[in-house]
């Protein structure tokens, strides 16, 4: 076991402050990372405050995990010791079910293990990464190159991956029209990948503000749409639509954006349920869909793909003592583009 330094929240409705634990003991097929940085996910603040219910305290929060491994089990056989290490949402799953079996460990038929706020297959609670250490199968941890700028890594694990699966399932490249909508911590790196994909990128956001940022993150397009002119001008235009925003909006101004059979994918996740008309999707035989992260496999190929183009996301970093801060920051979307921790300052 090794005695670990942390933040967690007691309560629902505790700040976050200073927690000490040991991680479980590194066993044959595990690697023990010391973390160097953690992004902060809008989720953990969902989860932390028990805004989706099924919350367990104490709770360390934390899936967007860079560090660097310090010790590997005997019969660990893909990484050692001093090798850079990233983790994701999850740490374990079934392994056997079809969707393990695919490489989608995220669809897990009899649900993955996250990285926090669950309860692993010996019975303990997971802690995550807002901490000096973590303990993970070898199996759910990625590679990540020495190429990159480390500390815009981290929000690669969520942010990147939930953005780079639904693009690369829809096939979207070089000849489609697609649009963004909401450019946050998901949004920025739609943008990213989609533009990198050869895809003539629209951004649509309630924020005029933000229109220097798209083009510089590789839009080609800005469009405000709380102007009534902007949707009716833009109607039947594009070819795919990512939404990724998590405030409630009208799911049905932005289906009739798309021309005949194209799809509107949705990564971002309202509070409460949406209204969809049916004539938003029979008239041009359009497509609701929904993503949800990635695999392992695919995971190690975007973090591969990020590497070749030098790709990150756009950070603030902070120290620990900031954390409650930048939750209230992120709740009222003041942060271009994640938070993201730097452990050290736990130490």
């Amino acid at each position: 076991m090794t005695a670990t330094k942390s933040y967690a929240v007691q309560s629902a409705t505790s700040p976050l402050a200073p927690f000490s634990y040991n991680t479980k003991e590194v066993g044959p097929n595990d690697v023990l990372i010391d973390i160097m940085y953690s992004g902060v996910c809008h989720s953990d603040i969902h989860q932390a405050r028990n805004e989706w219910g099924g919350s367990s305290y104490p709770m360390v929060p934390g899936h967007e995990i860079l560090g660097r491994i310090s010790k590997v089990g005997d019969k660990v056989k893909n990484f050692s010791v001093g090798n850079l290490a990233g983790v994701g949402c999850f740490i374990d799953s079934c392994r056997t079910c079809p969707s393990c079996l695919a490489s989608e460990e995220q669809y897990c038929d009899n649900g993955t293990v996250g990285t926090y706020n669950s309860i692993d297959k010996q019975g303990n609670p997971t802690y995550g990464g807002y901490a000096t250490h973590i303990v993970v199968d070898e199996n759910y941890v990625l590679h990540v190159s020495e190429k990159l700028a480390l500390e815009g890594v981290a929000p690669l694990l969520c942010a990147g991956i939930t953005t780079y699966s639904p693009l690369k399932y829809w096939k979207i490249g070089k000849g489609h029209n697609i649009a963004i909508v909401g450019l946050g911590g998901l949004g920025h790196m739609g943008v990213k990948f989609a533009a990198s994909f050869g895809a003539e990128v629209t951004v649509l956001s309630t924020s005029a503000s933000k229109e220097q940022d798209a083009l510089k993150l590789g839009a080609h397009h800005f469009e405000v749409t709380t102007q009534p002119e902007t949707l009716k001008k833009l109607k039947g235009k594009f070819d795919f639509i990512l939404s990724t925003i998590s405030a409630q909006h009208d799911y049905n101004q932005y289906l009739d954006l798309l021309k005949v059979n194209g799809t509107m994918v949705v990564v971002g996740v309202p509070p409460t349920p949406s209204v969809v008309n049916a004539f938003s999707i029979i008239g041009k035989r359009r497509s609701l869909a929904g993503s949800m992260i990635g695999g392992i496999k695919e995971t190690q190929e975007m973090l591969d793909y990020c590497a070749e183009h030098q790709i990150v996301s756009d950070v603030e970093v902070i120290k620990m003592s900031q954390i409650n801060e930048a939750y209230e920051r992120v709740i009222k979307s003041d942060v271009r583009y994640r938070f993201v921790i730097e452990i050290a300052s736990l130490l």
